[in-house]
């Protein structure tokens, strides 16, 4: 009852309900262009290569971030990845290009110039990838009848700036949630597309299971049971902190800091996962290259090397990609945490780790402690990153359904839906309201 009642309090309040309508709206606008085929491709006739996709595999997982965009052959078949790693790659300029540097340094307008940097570099990627995406058609398995028109110049042509121009208009989509939905809407665009093929993955999987016989509702129900421990073990690991305790000097009356236990006592939160989902991005862009270098080759080694890292279900290619997320989750964190900035702040402010002298020791006491943590952390990220593969292989689950007992998709999902309640959560406590999280908080597992 006291869920309901949370609800009708959302709807009172007018702008909160008036945010929560233009999100809806234009999740829907991006849901409907999923679905809207190139030209020239006749929609009807993809039936056969979009079933390529249900069984997994590495265009199983292109799929699901599209939101099944990608095998109808959408106008939104890029989805919104080329903005996100356009991002990425602006973001890791930002440590070695001094323009960037500058340009971070100089507040808002500085902001609205890498804002526009990455907006050129997402159409650059765009105009890259499209023209591949088109070549590759034929390789992925779209049969020949599904074009109405032979392919020409025009047909590359049109459909690239189609596919770039789709991309742009996620883009924009995602910009105007943020700026008048309830915030992430770049986020919020992924998760619904990964969200668009999940009944469809469970209804195949229970078709599979009651087909099977031997007690196939028991198996279904264990894996929901599986399934909501796993989205715990995920809340667990988004939420979790280490809280650094802080004490502040108070201020004298001479415009000095008096040190003593008098003053205001804080926490700085260190999270257990300060990296979230992007050493898993990073993993899975490095786990593409073994199979296209091995691709070049035509010897007995090159193929069995090809077919395992084609297989992100398979022993070995899980073994890597594991290897992979820990190393890039220390990198990501050594690059996106930065200790000595946060030490310096808390000098300037008066602020104090007891038993840690400030300045340069206070770095290293923090950059120590975020050693510590990450370690437990990227563990935990890999073993949720191959829990997939895992459930896979030792229970049977259909490829596609097990693609949503971890990874990207499931900490995206859960990331995502956590903001969101965070964001709703704020409106609802300014409001005097309570919040949709137990006591009005926002509460963290403490690491």
């Amino acid at each position: 009852m006291k869920f309901i009642e949370t609800l009708k309090n959302v709807w009172k309040i007018e702008e909160l309900r008036n945010r929560i309508l233009v999100t809806l709206s234009l999740l829907l606008v991006y849901r409907f262009g999923a679905q809207v085929v190139l030209p020239n491709i006749d929609a009807a006739q993809l039936a056969e290569f979009s079933g390529k996709f249900e069984g997994g595999g590495i265009g199983a997982i292109l799929n699901a971030f599209t939101g099944g965009a990608f095998a109808n052959a959408s106008v939104f078949a890029l989805g919104i990845m080329p903005y996100i790693s356009a991002s990425i790659v602006v973001q890791l300029m930002q440590i070695a290009v001094p323009y960037l540097q500058k340009l971070q340094k100089e507040g808002e307008s500085g902001r609205k110039k890498i804002t526009q940097i990455t907006r050129w570099l997402t159409i650059a990627i765009c105009l890259v990838q499209a023209p591949s995406y088109l070549i590759g058609l034929d390789a992925l398995g779209v049969p020949p009848e599904a074009y109405i028109l032979p392919r020409g110049f025009m047909f590359y042509f049109t459909s690239v700036i189609i596919l770039t121009t789709g991309c742009v208009f996620a883009m924009w989509l995602g910009e105007k949630i943020t700026d008048k939905g309830i915030g992430n809407g770049i986020s919020l665009l992924i998760m619904v597309g990964i969200i668009a093929t999940l009944p469809q993955s469970f209804a195949q999987e229970i078709n599979s299971r009651l087909q099977a016989g031997g007690g196939g509702a028991i198996m279904i129900l264990l894996e929901l049971v599986i399934w909501f421990l796993i989205i715990l073990a995920s809340v667990m690991l988004v939420m979790a902190v280490r809280k650094i305790p802080v004490q502040y000097a108070r201020r004298t009356a001479s415009g000095g800091y008096e040190k003593n236990i008098f003053g205001a006592r804080q926490f700085i939160p260190l999270k257990l996962n300060a990296s979230g989902v992007m050493p898993i991005i990073f993993a899975q862009a490095i786990m593409f290259v073994p199979a296209a270098l091995a691709s070049l080759s035509e010897s007995t080694w090159a193929e069995s090397v090809q077919a395992e890292f084609n297989n992100p279900f398979g022993l070995w290619y899980n073994v890597v990609f594991a290897i992979l997320i820990i190393v890039f989750t220390y990198f990501y964190t050594a690059i996106t945490v930065p200790t000595n900035k946060m030490a310096d702040d808390l000098k300037r402010s008066g602020g104090f780790i007891p038993g840690i002298k400030p300045g340069t020791d206070t770095a290293e006491f923090l950059d120590r402690v975020m050693s510590q943590i990450t370690f437990p952390g990227s563990l935990f990220l890999a073993a949720i990153a191959v829990f997939p593969a895992i459930v896979q292989n030792i229970m049977g689950i259909q490829q596609g359904w097990a693609l949503f007992f971890g990874g990207t998709s499931l900490l995206i999902m859960v990331g995502v839906a956590i903001d969101t309640m965070q964001q709703i959560n704020s409106y609802l406590l300014n409001r005097h309201y309570d919040g949709l999280m137990k006591s009005g908080k926002n509460r963290k597992a403490v690491a």
